[in-house]
């Protein structure tokens, strides 16, 4: 059974990565969960109907499980081979996608994979200030 779930737009990644982890450490029969880039705000899960509801308790950002079933069949257009994830690392130049300081500039100061976060000072401000911001908010620019 596929299902669909309803989060924050913009934190469909760190809802997930709260999942696997979830599922990592307890007992659920849930075998996928993906998120097509076209529709912000939703999420699609497979596996056993009650584990899924289960799972999707307490998980930041999820706003809900839309109890409609959903096919393959609908969703095959949004399946495509796993995106290789592009490491951040200190002293990379970004560009700030979400939040307070989209479209800025920033220096990467210090990531913390654990949390997801990285902390950034935005290359234009008059006093360089570093600020901590979701690892999903910012994208390294090409060199």
């Amino acid at each position: 059974m596929i299902l669909t779930a309803r989060t924050t737009r913009g934190r469909e990644k760190t809802a997930i990565n709260e999942m696997k982890s979830k599922i990592k450490n307890e007992e659920f029969d849930v075998r996928a969960v993906f998120h097509p880039e076209e529709l912000k705000g939703y999420i699609f899960i497979e596996g056993k109907e009650g584990d899924i509801k289960q799972l999707s308790n307490d998980i930041r950002h999820l706003r809900g499980i839309i109890n409609d079933e959903v096919d393959v069949d609908e969703i095959e257009k949004y399946l495509k081979d796993e995106e290789k994830e592009i490491k951040i690392e200190v002293g990379d130049q970004v560009e700030v996608v979400g939040g307070a300081f989209k479209g800025e500039e920033a220096k990467v100061n210090r990531v913390d994979e654990t949390n997801r976060e990285v902390t950034i000072e935005l290359l234009d401000a008059a006093v360089p200030i570093p600020t901590t911001v979701d690892i999903d908010m910012v994208r390294r620019k090409s060199s």
